[in-house]
């Protein structure tokens, strides 16, 4: 992400929040969703993107985001089926360019896959970097 891109995050936990920080501190317009305003506590002092408390899946939450504007979507949620969903509206819907989303579960990944939808699972990595240590 060379030039400034608007995103918009789903998640405001250990992953969402990192992200949001360093895509702020980079020059990124950036929007947080996450159900529960204490998961904003881990933005840091100098977080300049907007917060909204929300539930992602529901459609007046993503319009409050400003969705329709986004370059990008994240869904780094804990739960597959809300990153699924949210993501799954993101880019049918809303025809987002770039959506990602965290898997947990590999054997989802070909559904999300299956459906446009770029994903990153944290299971499928660290096996990878275990058996690496084994090789």
């Amino acid at each position: 992400m060379s030039q400034s891109k608007q995103v918009v995050i789903v998640g405001c936990g250990r992953l969402g929040s990192v992200l949001a920080n360093h895509l702020s501190r980079a020059g990124h317009r950036v929007i947080v969703i996450d159900q529960r305003e204490s998961t904003f506590d881990k933005l840091s002092v100098d977080f300049s993107g907007f917060k909204l408390i929300g539930n992602a899946v529901e459609l007046h939450t993503l319009k409050e985001a400003k969705i329709e504007q986004a370059d990008c979507l994240f869904a780094t949620t804990t739960s597959d089926n809300t990153n699924l969903m949210v993501a799954q509206v993101a880019k049918s819907v809303f025809h987002i360019p770039r959506v990602v989303a965290r898997v947990f579960d590999p054997a989802r990944e070909q559904i999300y896959q299956g459906l446009g939808i770029e994903t990153i699972s944290p299971t499928r990595l660290a096996t990878s970097a275990f058996l690496k240590v084994i090789e």
